[in-house]
């Protein structure tokens, strides 16, 4: 099982593969939202916010998201692990329930370009 300082590192290096990325990768990155991403086996939410193309984790906190994020993801920290280490396929992820990611609708069809 993933440990929270894992999960953590896992967000820090998915935060700079965005703010690297180019053309519509970019584009998607360059959102400003709140964010949750809820490490369901460890019950901690990383709450923060996506801007200037990065995640900015600004609080852990003990059980699931308190405040209803404009992103909000959900799964086990050895998948956000595998997810960001290229082990496991986001879309292949999402289809077999294993990780959730809630937006509107709008935010939904640019965020799919980082998938």
């Amino acid at each position: 099982m993933a440990t929270i300082e894992e999960c953590r590192a896992a967000l820090e290096k998915l935060s700079d593969s965005m703010r690297g990325a180019e053309g519509d990768v970019r584009a998607a990155a360059s959102l400003d939202r709140s964010v949750t991403c809820w490490i369901t086996d460890l019950d901690i939410t990383f709450a923060g916010r996506l801007a200037g193309g990065r995640i900015e984790v600004h609080d852990t906190l003990k059980g699931p998201p308190r405040a209803r994020a404009q992103i909000r993801l959900a799964m086990t920290g050895d998948d956000l692990v595998a997810l960001v280490g290229g082990r496991l396929h986001f879309a292949k992820a999402w289809g077999a329930g294993r990780v959730r990611l809630e937006a509107g609708l709008t935010d939904l069809f640019r965020l799919r370009k980082l998938l």
